[in-house]
Parts: C-alpha cells; sequence; structure tokens
C-alpha cells in the first residue's frame, strides 16, 4: 500500500493549484503550510495554551512572517478544528474539555478497532513487514527519552497506520490522522500527571502480537483499551483534584458534568 500524507482540505487546493509550472504564488503557499505546521505544533504541544487568543500582532514577530500567511495558515487550523475564528474578532485556540475527549475517542475506538480487525483478515506479507518495522522503531524509543516526544509520537502514528494498513483505506487513514491530532493534544497533558504511571510499550506489544498471531478480535479488544487509558487517567485525576484542564471552564458543575458523560462513554463498550 502506498503511504498518503493527509492534509486538510485547503491545504489540498493549495497544493493542487500550485503544481502548474512556474506559479508565481508557490513560494508563498509554502510558506503558509510552514507556519500552519509551526502553529499546529505549538498548540498540540501545549505552547499555545487551549481558549488563548492568537493574536495576528504579536504572532506576525513570533513566527517572522506577514499578516496575511498568518491569517491563511490559521483558516488551515479552523479547517483541522484545533482554532476558532471569531468573526471580525479574530482567532483563537480550540479549548480541550472532556466532553470533546469522550466524543473523539468513542469515534476513534469506532473507526480504527473496526479498520484493525479488516486490516488483519486481509493484510499480507506487506502488512506483517509494515507492522514488524513499526513495531521495532518504536520499541527502540522505550522509555520516551526526554526531549524525544515528538519523535515518538511520530513513530506512534506511524505504528498505528501500520497496524491498519492492510485494509487499505486512504479515508480512514485521513479520518484517524486528524482524530489523533486532537487526541496528541490530550495525552501530551496526560504524561504529565502527577504520579502517573503507564506501560504503552506494554499496550502496543500486546497489540502487535495479537495482531501478528492473527487474533482479530483480541487484538481489537487490547486497541479500544490502549485508546481509552488517556481519558481515563485524566478522568480520575481531575476526580481526584489533582489537575484542572487549561482553558476549561472553571464552574464546578460544569467539570462535574463533563466527569460523569466521558466515565459514560468510556464504560460503554463493557456494558
Amino acid at each position: 500500500m502506498v503511504k498518503r500524507t493527509f492534509q486538510p482540505l485547503v491545504s489540498l487546493v493549495h497544493a493542487s493549484a500550485a503544481q502548474g509550472h512556474g506559479d508565481p504564488d508557490t513560494a508563498t503557499r509554502t510558506l503558509i503550510e510552514q507556519t500552519y505546521a509551526q502553529l499546529r505544533d505549538d498548540i498540540i504541544e501545549g505552547r499555545l495554551l487551549p481558549g488563548s487568543k492568537l493574536r495576528i500582532e504579536h504572532l506576525r514577530t513570533q513566527y517572522a512572517v506577514g499578516a496575511g500567511t498568518l491569517r491563511e495558515a490559521l483558516t488551515l487550523l479552523v479547517s483541522d478544528a484545533l482554532a476558532s475564528a471569531e468573526g471580525q474578532r479574530g482567532f483563537r485556540v480550540a479549548p480541550i474539555t472532556l466532553e470533546d475527549l469522550a466524543d473523539l475517542t468513542q469515534l476513534r475506538v469506532q473507526i480504527e478497532t473496526a479498520a484493525l480487525r479488516q486490516s488483519i483478515r486481509a493484510g499480507g506479507l506487506r502488512w506483517r513487514n509494515a507492522t514488524q518495522s513499526a513495531y521495532d522503531a518504536i520499541s527502540a524509543e522505550e522509555p520516551i527519552a526526554p526531549g524525544r516526544r515528538r519523535q515518538w509520537e511520530l513513530l506512534n502514528e506511524r505504528f498505528h497506520e501500520a497496524l491498519l494498513s492492510g485494509a487499505e483505506s486512504p479515508w480512514t487513514l485521513r479520518v484517524l490522522r486528524l482524530l489523533s491530532r486532537h487526541g496528541e493534544r490530550y495525552r501530551s497533558f496526560a504524561m504529565q500527571l502527577p504520579g502517573a504511571t503507564r506501560d504503552v510499550h506494554a499496550e502496543h506489544t500486546e497489540i502487535f502480537e495479537y495482531a501478528m498471531a492473527g487474533q482479530d478480535a483480541r487484538a481489537s479488544l487490547a486497541l479500544e483499551a490502549h485508546i481509552r487509558t488517556t481519558p481515563d487517567l485524566l478522568i480520575q485525576a481531575l476526580r481526584d483534584g489533582k489537575v484542572t484542564l487549561p482553558g476549561a471552564a472553571p464552574a464546578q458543575s460544569a467539570a462535574q458534568t463533563a466527569i460523569r458523560r466521558a466515565k459514560k462513554q468510556t464504560s460503554s463498550a463493557t456494558t
């Protein structure tokens, strides 16, 4: 299966238009996409806080680009739902909430576990080799060294995509990449929880071994448990009062409602 790189719809339009020879706008479009990638990474890594205002006048200096380039890049972020447009008032980083986490977790479980079972059933030697290679690569990054989390995230994405590559569904991968970007925001936050203990490598190993053995049902259950661990950790930490979500509404009643909803969705598959 040929690996395809996902881009937001607006980026795909830009790339398609820029394929003509001698297009004078190519350099501008490339700068927009580079700025978009920098902003996206800063949002995912938490350097741009959830709910914070994205002020053009400040970002121009920070990213060393013009106001027009920034507005185009921010528009791409809006298409990825990582930022929101506020009419004539500019842009703001999308908040992170338990409701949002529960929703994207549930959707990812539904899509990814079904794709994994299909991939295991249909995958041949190429799929096995790709999955083995991706597993070996991420295993070499365990435990995650300080300053290597971004590299680990890229290998994590590669591992999950390799598991699903036997299904040969480009649209499945596109959707899951978008969900993964949003999930990475929460995963980055969960990794910093005080006293959090999680053996991600053991989780990956369990999924990998079941997949290689052709046990699609067991692999699917292991994958679901793996996906749901991040929301479980965050819910427990919030319930214990150890953390608060940055940019979240301060009202305690709203937080408790979010916890109940997230807990209900997280446990729905086991009932």
